[in-house]
Formats: structure tokens, sequence, C-alpha cells
């Protein structure tokens, strides 16, 4: 795949510089186990994307055919890729013009490949760059304990917020709101203390370990962690977008959840949220995943209804109390990374 010189898309909703900033990093687009050969639609900073798969490859690129700019997601699949159903194009690995049935002995000119996107498939999940740098890769966020011996593998369908990501993340990285947002789940009403802890920078963000009589256990459980047990939150923020929350059951018990905030646009977010646990293997995933979706379920109100609706970095914008330190971390972070402030124009 050669690279491509990034173009921002129409009617973007981002600063053109954060749009360019964004381009380089790796953002999911779907799960794994939705794309098949046909056509499948998905948007990224703005931009309308085609997925498909082909000879076991999986292809993302710009969801417009180069000839008359027909979206390709309107199209179908045969064995060889997928027709675009305005001329019946075809287009197949790396998003190549395989086929102009119209002239089927011309050789297919570079100008009719479609602009495919750098593509990894890791987690359940797609991923794809906008502006990937072979020379300076940004590196994928890494998601503990997926592929360790006895932890099942466990993939939530997408869930859509009306907010921005950033917004949206911040939300998964607060400990403080768990007693107010979460009783129907798994919180406390009672316990609304938030104990001392601090973060770490990291190479591709921080992490923050956070240790609370917080039970992850919900009230329906029937069952309780022993008197006095002290539950470990380790949280792993990978900038911009992606956080890992793995909780320390008691025992050897592990529950890794992976919060993937994809930037449909400045304005809407795609949630994607692999699971990784080693206990409870016989529950069905389908509950597993109702069970998740009441938790983003809880915290959707919150996220769409914040003001201002992008996410302020410059710190004397807002309050902060002590419990605070993920999100001045997260938003200490993003401005590192040379965003800027993050407020809608």
């Amino acid at each position: 795949m050669n690279r491509t010189q990034p173009t921002l898309p129409a009617h973007c909703t981002f600063e053109p510089d954060d749009w360019l900033r964004l381009a380089k990093c790796w953002h999911p687009v779907a799960r794994a186990c939705d794309i098949g050969p046909a056509p499948v639609k998905a948007t990224l900073l703005d931009e309308q994307l085609v997925i498909y798969r082909i000879k076991g490859q999986v292809v993302v690129a710009r969801d417009v055919c180069p000839h008359r700019g027909v979206p390709l997601t309107l199209g179908f699949h045969d064995e060889e890729g997928i027709v675009c159903p305005y001329h019946g194009l075809r287009f197949g690995e790396e998003g190549r013009c395989n086929r102009i049935p119209s002239s089927p002995d011309q050789p297919v000119p570079a100008k009719l490949h479609l602009t495919a996107f750098a593509v990894e498939e890791r987690y359940g999940l797609i991923w794809t760059c906008l502006d990937f740098d072979p020379q300076d890769p940004v590196p994928l966020p890494v998601m503990p304990h997926w592929h360790d011996e006895g932890f099942q593998q466990i993939n939530c369908p997408g869930f859509e917020v009306k907010g921005f990501a950033g917004r949206q993340v911040e939300g998964f990285l607060d400990v403080a709101h768990f007693a107010w947002i979460h009783t129907d789940t798994f919180a406390d009403p009672d316990n609304q203390v938030v104990p001392t802890y601090s973060t770490q920078e990291t190479p591709s963000g921080f992490s923050a370990d956070y240790w609370s009589s917080v039970s992850n256990y919900p009230p329906s459980a029937g069952f309780r962690a022993p008197e006095g047990f002290q539950w470990l939150r380790h949280f792993e923020m990978h900038l911009p977008f992606t956080a890992t929350l793995t909780i320390h059951f008691p025992g050897d018990d592990r529950l890794v959840i992976m919060n993937a905030a994809s930037p449909v646009s400045s304005r809407i977010t795609r949630m994607f949220a692999p699971i990784a646990r080693n206990f409870d293997l016989h529950v069905p995933v389908e509950e597993v995943h109702a069970f998740n979706l009441r938790i983003f379920e809880e915290d959707r109100l919150m996220v769409e209804t914040q003001r201002p609706e992008r996410l302020p970095l410059d710190l004397t914008l807002e309050a902060h109390i002590p419990a605070d330190r993920s999100s001045i971390a997260y938003r200490r972070g993003l401005k590192k990374m040379g965003f800027g402030d993050f407020f809608l124009v």
C-alpha cells in the first residue's frame, strides 16, 4: 500500500491540526466478526469508509468509487471483490480495481484503485490508520490478558454515543462517579469516598492503580468479596482514545475491559469494548453483552450533556477535585501530543 497525503474530509468537524494528528493514530472501525466479503460502511474522523474481506485480507478504503464517485457500500460482492453498482467496476485485494466490464481487455490504470488505508485485526476489532507512516509507525494499543491461556475473549456489539470521544474516555477513567451513576449495576450509593491514588506516565499515556472497597460484583450476584477485601482497578491509557481497565477479583480472577472510543466525528463516538476474563466462563456471552450495555447506558446521559461538548485541555477552564487525578493526567497527555483546546468552533 502506497502512502497517500492525507486530506481533510468534506464537512470536517475537527480543527485541521487536530484531525491531522488523529489521522496518524490507530482507531477501531468494526468488530472483526461483522466483516465478511460484503461491503460494510463505517465513518472515522468524518471520513466515509468501506470495509470488506477478500481472500482472508481486510480492506479499509474511502467509500467512493474513483470512477464516478458512487459509494461502494451501495454495491455487492462476488468471489473476487466488491462491485460498484453504477458501472460494475470491481475492487479486490488492497482495494485494487481488477475488472472494468465495459472494457475487459484494457489494462487497469492506477487511478482506478481505491484509496486504501493501513489495517490491523486485533482484539476482535478492525483497526485502521488514515495516515500511517511506515517510517515512524504509531503502535496499536495493548490489551492485557487477551492472548493468555485460560482467558475468554468477548467482543461486545458497538455502542454509539452522541458526544466527543475525549469526554467518553474521561468518563471511563473517572472513579468518583461510581456511587452516583452505576448503582444499578455494581456500585454502592453509600460508598462515595475516593481513596488517594496516583498516576504514572507511560510511553503511550499513563497508568493508575486504584484501590478501593467498591465491589465489582453486581448486587444480583448473590455473593460478596471477603470482609475487608480491597479491589484493585488498574487503568492503562493509550492516547488518544483507548484505555484498558484490569479488575483484580478475589483470588486469581481477572476481568479486562478495553474502552476503545472511535471518533466518528467530533460529536459522535462509536464505542468498542473487547473483554477478557478467566472466570464465569459458563455464562453466555449474551449476558456479558447485556450487562456491559447497561453500564454504558448509565454513562450515556452524562457524556451526551456535558458542556463544552469537547474536552478543555487548559486546566484552568474547569474546576477539579482530588479524585480527578486520572482526568488531569489524560488532559495533560493530550496537550503534550499537541492537540488544541478541543472546543468546538
